[in-house]
């Protein structure tokens, strides 16, 4: 692997921003969106669970639904390619036994060799179940897989814009989520940026290194 440099990527992370008005006639090449895919593939979490599933919008139907469910907000319209960052909900044993087959599987390592871990893994969960807390926890792992995608974004010249400010019930009904076991947590928009977002162009505002960063 050849590493990019760190000027590089302090370059990428400074010019990308929350996009807010997107070029509606740029398309995201296919090969470029591939690698952006991989990217949230290649997310981690915690014990490899991956609690989630992507749900990418093109269709410019379902796109423009998704605007009055988007506060108005014309970037799931707009931009190229929507992600729907979706959690799996009341992750149970039947999902860390489907990861434990998927590892399996990959790696050569028979089920009965991962007994331990499975044990691990089943503990947490149970625990997160009994005191409520297992849909808050597999739900902080989709935000670790929309960073990197983000980021991944950056490095390769695509703009994004995450969006909270959604009607996840009305996301799911749009999209079809019902009932699917998986439930909308947030949206990311990519593309590339209009000429006419202003934006683009403002300085990032962020706290000194020395408020933000603490060394021991």
């Amino acid at each position: 692997m050849n590493p990019i440099s760190t000027d590089s990527l302090l370059t990428a992370l400074r010019w990308r921003y929350a996009t807010k008005k997107f070029d509606p006639t740029r398309t995201i090449p296919t090969e470029t969106w591939s690698a952006l895919e991989q990217a949230l593939i290649l997310s981690p979490s915690s014990f490899g669970l991956q609690p989630w599933k992507f749900v990418v919008v093109t269709d410019p139907a379902l796109k423009a639904q998704l605007v009055a469910a988007s506060w108005g907000q014309s970037q799931p319209k707009d931009c190229s390619h929507l992600v729907v960052l979706t959690v799996r909900q009341g992750l149970n044993h039947a999902d860390v036994d489907r990861y434990l087959q998927c590892s399996s599987a990959i790696t050569g390592r028979p089920l009965e060799a991962l007994s331990g871990y499975r044990s691990v893994i089943t503990g947490f969960v149970d625990t997160a179940t009994a005191t409520g807390t297992v849909d808050a926890w597999s739900t902080r792992q989709v935000y670790i897989a929309l960073g990197q995608f983000m980021a991944s974004a950056a490095v390769i010249g695509v703009d994004t814009c995450p969006l909270e400010g959604i009607d996840p019930a009305k996301y799911d009904e749009i999209l079809g989520l019902k009932g699917t076991g998986y439930a909308t947590v947030v949206g990311c928009a990519a593309g590339y940026r209009s000429s006419e977002d202003g934006y683009s162009k403002a300085p990032k505002v962020r706290f000194a290194a020395s408020e933000l960063i603490v060394r021991r």
